[in-house]
């Protein structure tokens, strides 16, 4: 994640999915080649060492070590709901959760 910001991956993202009191997601580039680029980087599966509570941010993937650019913000606790899918939180927001 911290490359992908470095790289100035997500400016100008938009939140393209956004559902009350579950997640919005982010981290389509503007430019497709540049998409597909980075989707070609897929990288394996952490360790969940925390639970998808509400404010952490967690990879999207559709299974096992298929992670790209893609991400959540959970808008309400779904550790019920992702945990057992292993989505696993890497950071949290620490502030703007009402925007």
């Amino acid at each position: 994640f911290l490359e992908l910001v470095r790289e100035k991956f997500y400016d100008d993202a938009a939140f393209y999915r956004v559902m009350k009191g579950y997640v919005a997601q982010f981290g389509i580039h503007k430019d497709p080649r540049t998409s597909e680029l980075w989707r070609l980087k897929r990288t394996f599966d952490d360790p969940r060492k925390q639970s998808n509570k509400k404010g952490t941010v967690a990879f999207a993937h559709s299974g096992p070590n298929t992670r790209t650019t893609q991400v959540f913000v959970n808008l309400a606790d779904n550790s019920s709901r992702l945990d057992g899918q292993n989505f696993v939180p890497f950071g949290k927001v620490i502030s703007g959760m009402d925007v």
